[in-house]
């Protein structure tokens, strides 16, 4: 079965371009070193084994060659933790952040 998307327009992290370089960190939540340093992402019917760069209770940067679509959903099984599906919020660099649909515990 073909995975269908809405255009033929992927969005990564290349091209939302950043005028200035972050000397902040905006986030609510603090970012945390897993107990793991591995992750498995099911990636449109694929699985892979991924380094985990941080996790906190609502998201994850992992390292990822392949670029998927922002707003993507995929399944990602924290090897500390069980599966939890996530969605795709931003990609740059070879890494994506994951926001969790389900707050981890």
């Amino acid at each position: 079965m073909e995975n269908k998307v809405a255009s033929s327009f992927f969005l990564d992290g290349s091209m939302i371009p950043r005028s200035e370089r972050r000397v902040i960190d905006e986030r609510a939540e603090i970012r945390n070193p897993s107990l793991s340093s591995t992750a498995v992402l099911e990636f449109r019917g694929r699985k892979h084994m991924v380094r985990l760069v941080n996790v906190s209770p609502s998201g994850a940067m992992v390292t990822f060659p392949h670029i998927p679509n922002i707003g993507e959903r995929l399944l990602i099984q924290v090897l500390d933790r069980g599966p939890v599906w996530a969605q795709v919020r931003w990609v740059k660099d070879g890494r994506i952040g994951l926001s969790f649909a389900a707050p981890l515990e």
